[in-house]
């Protein structure tokens, strides 16, 4: 029998987002967060909820958009600052010691050591009690050259993306593939 945790935040693993914007000076600023993910595939959308409390919910709002930036293993120190420190009181471009890029697609920036990055033009805002649910359309995806695989599209195993543990509040790699998808159930198929 399976014990009660409780209604807890609790899903493994949760992608970790570097979600990039503006505030109104246009300063540019990061912050993780690990609430989100693909939301729709036509049009193809990612949703992020952030506490109003943080510094980039009403930069999302004023801007109509943002970007996601996927960080690397290689990252995960960076990464977890721009969930510490606040917009508000430093420059975590700076601090991080990483390039801010301005998109030229949405009105927000991006990491450009972040191998894999999102544009998004704000869709829909929804309110969940303690969250804002903002949900983007991805406008386009940008990649670095080194994280395609041979056909072609991108290889998560070269991107090594950090992944969080919402138990433990860790942070994780990926491993290796383990079965192809919408394939190795067909065998439980008669």
């Amino acid at each position: 029998m399976k014990q009660s945790v409780g209604a807890k935040t609790q899903l493994f693993p949760t992608p970790v987002l570097m979600v990039g914007t503006y505030d109104r000076n246009g300063k540019p600023n990061l912050m993780n967060a690990a609430w989100g993910g693909i939301c729709c595939s036509q049009p193809p959308c990612v949703a992020v909820s952030l506490r109003k409390a943080t510094y980039s919910h009403d930069c999302i709002i004023e801007r109509k958009g943002f970007t996601v930036g996927i960080a690397s293993e290689g990252l995960v120190v960076q990464a977890d600052y721009m969930g510490i420190a606040s917009g508000r009181d430093a420059d975590k471009f700076a601090v991080a010691g990483l390039t801010h890029v301005k998109s030229d697609l949405v009105d927000a920036p991006y990491a450009e050591e972040f191998p894999v990055v999102l544009e998004c033009r704000l869709l829909h805002v929804i309110e969940i009690g303690l969250h804002t649910q903002f949900i983007g359309e991805i406008i386009d995806v940008k990649a670095d050259a080194a994280v395609f695989g041979d056909d072609g599209r991108l290889d998560i195993m070269k991107i090594r993306p950090l992944v969080y543990d919402t138990a433990r509040r860790g942070y994780h790699g990926v491993g290796p593939r383990l079965a192809a998808a919408f394939s190795v159930g067909k065998t439980l198929q008669s």
